[in-house]
Formats: C-alpha cells, structure tokens, sequence
C-alpha cells in the first residue's frame, strides 16, 4: 500500500499528463479532433462518448448540496443519450467550468477518479506483484489513457515476465514498450502523448521508485506545497455583490467573476466563463447595459452582478 503522499504524487503525476497541473485542473474542457471520446471534462478527462461523464454528473447532482445541479438537469438528457451535439454547446461548457468551483464537484470528481481509475490499478498491481510507488503510477497512468491489459501482454511477449524480470527491469521494458506503440498508433492523438512514457523513463532513469519530494514531472514541480493548493482555475471568492467589476491591473479573478460570466452566457452571450474579468469581459457588459437601456460603462455594479447571476 502506498502512503497518502505516495497516492497524491502518482496522481499528481498523471494529472499533469491530463491537464498539465499538479491538483489537475477540474473544469477543463477538452476537444481533441479525432477523439472518440469528444467532449472531455474535468481533473481526469471525463468524456462523453464513454459515458463517464454521465456518470460523473449523475453523482454530483445525486448530492443535496451540488450547487449548480438544477442548472445541468437541463442538459442531463443529452449527456445521458451522448449526444455529441453537446461537443460546441457554450452554455454547457461554461456551467462545467463554474461547477470547478463547488467543492461539491471536487470532491466528486476524486471520488470519481479514484473508485473507477485508482482503486483498480493498485488492485492490478498487487496481483501483477508490482510495489513500487513508480511501478504502480505506471500502472493508474494505462488505466487512465488505456490499453493496460494489452501492452502488459505484449511486455511479457517481447521482453519476458515480471516475476523473471524483476520489477524494475519490467516497468522500464514496459514503458519502453508502450511508448513504442504511442509512437506508431494509427491515431494521430495517441501518437501525440508519447510524452507520458517520456516522463516515465525518466522518473525510472533517475532512479525515482518511492516517488520521494520533490519531483519535476514536465516543468511542473510536485512537492508537499503544490500537492496543498488550490486546484489552477477554481475560486472559492470573493462572494457575487462583495464589490464592483471594472478592468483593472491586475485583472480582477475569482467566483464572482466566473458568475457574472455565466450568467451572461445564460442570456446568449458569446463568453468564455474563465473567472477573469478583461477587456472581452467589460464590452459584454456594454452590450448588456445598451441592450437594457442603461449607461453603457463596461463596469458591472453590484446591483448588475445581482441581476445577472439570479
């Protein structure tokens, strides 16, 4: 068994893979041309053609306290039934990335992530006789992407059994063998993330099978602090009415932003809720002010904001 610690590295490693953030990123959205699984979303990519994003979203509004379950009720039948016109739906898109917010839908998504992804390649690598911290990150990253039955037969095939090899010996044939098939896969999205096996090769290179802090895993440092942040992009405030939005530098940021944004996406505005609010942000509330009869500033007073986000 791991330590907790061991457990957050590994999955720091493979959301860094995923969305390129340490805590992973819990309200990305993710097209990639090609991919079967089309509309993606969240700290471990959930996708709509695999039908875990159902899943995932029949969870989080199962729970009473899911802040935004009654907004996604309305889309629930078509992520149900995997419609990928869902795929370029702006309003969806951006109610997803402001559910990120919801500690709710955090704790949804590890829960998620962890009984569907974690638990069954540790339970995996136990049987296989694998240990090490590495070896099993090794092993949650091909549950993850996929594919981990058949590159652990073609491993045993080309370069021979764990229990002959040894475990390290193993892993590295592994990974070499797996980055081998990425490399020559006939879908271009594949071939394009022979980069996990890079990363891995050289964790195994340096010699990093008990995952010990820190680590540097593409750029990205994973110690005790990163592993404690707040997950990149999510805002737990400031509260919707707690002050006006205007640009200004720095840019404002945070939950009441992120609202705003969405409560004009809510009335067709073309936005992206980012929580950030510039320049793109202000000449939509112009539009609004104009379309309302009111001063066409750009700023959103706190009596707008509590228009918008009702």
């Amino acid at each position: 068994m791991l330590t907790a610690t061991q457990k957050k590295t590994a999955e720091a490693i493979i959301n860094i893979f995923e969305t390129s953030e340490v805590r992973g990123n819990y309200g990305q959205i993710t097209l990639l041309a090609g991919d079967t699984g089309h509309l993606t979303f969240g700290r471990s990519q959930t996708t709509l053609g695999s039908g875990n994003l159902s899943k995932l979203l029949k969870l989080y509004c199962a729970n009473p306290g899911a802040r935004f379950a009654k907004r996604l009720a309305h889309w629930m039948p078509q992520v149900e039934a995997m419609d990928f016109e869902l795929d370029h739906d702006a309003k969806l898109h951006n109610l997803l990335r402001a559910s990120a917010d919801d500690a709710v839908m955090r704790d949804t998504q590890d829960a998620f992530f962890d009984s569907n992804y974690w638990q069954p390649a540790e339970r995996r690598a136990a049987t296989e006789g694998i240990v090490t911290p590495l070896g099993v990150a090794v092993v949650y990253d091909s549950f993850v992407h996929g594919s981990w039955q058949a590159m652990r037969d073609r491993t045993n095939e080309q370069s021979g059994v764990l229990a002959a090899l040894g475990e390290r010996e193993w892993i590295s044939a592994y990974v070499a063998t797996r980055r081998d098939w990425l490399a020559t896969h006939a879908r271009s999205d594949l071939r394009n993330t022979t980069y996990r096996m890079d990363a891995f090769q050289q964790l195994v290179s340096q010699q990093h099978w008990n995952l010990e802090l820190p680590l540097l895993v593409r750029n990205q440092e994973i110690s005790t602090v990163s592993l404690s942040t707040m997950p990149h992009g999510c805002y737990d405030g400031p509260q919707p009415g707690s002050r006006a939005l205007s640009v200004q530098t720095p840019l404002f940021r945070g939950l009441d932003v992120r609202l705003l944004q969405l409560g004009l996406s809510d009335r067709g505005f073309d936005v992206k809720a980012d929580g950030v609010f510039g320049q793109a942000s202000a000449n939509l509330i112009k539009q609004y002010q104009e379309k309302n009869g009111l001063p066409a500033t750009g700023v959103a007073t706190i009596d707008l904001i509590t228009q918008l986000i009702a």
